[in-house]
């Protein structure tokens, strides 16, 4: 049985956590039940499903954010964070 899709703020709402460089704030959850994008204070918090072993946590991070922004995951880079749970992304283009 496929997993269900996770319902995903609107983009707007989003994008408003934006600053003017183009850096979004998250908070991440690996190793979550459920994948899941919502708001928060400030800042998006991303649950994923996968494990944070060798970076593929963090590539399921940004494969979420870009499908609940509707921007492919090229255009998003992580700046800070990489090892932790606190992360800043940028959004190009």
């Amino acid at each position: 049985m496929a997993r269900p899709r996770p319902d995903f703020p609107p983009a707007d709402a989003i994008r408003a956590l934006i600053d003017g460089e183009g850096r979004l704030a998250l908070r991440v959850t690996p190793g979550a039940r459920m994948e899941s994008v919502e708001l928060g204070e400030g800042k998006l918090l991303v649950k994923v499903r996968v494990k944070p072993e060798d970076g593929k946590a963090n590539a399921a991070v940004l494969a979420l954010v870009a499908e609940a922004l509707g921007v492919a995951t090229s255009r998003l880079q992580m700046l800070r964070g990489a090892t932790g749970r606190d992360k800043l992304i940028r959004l190009s283009g």
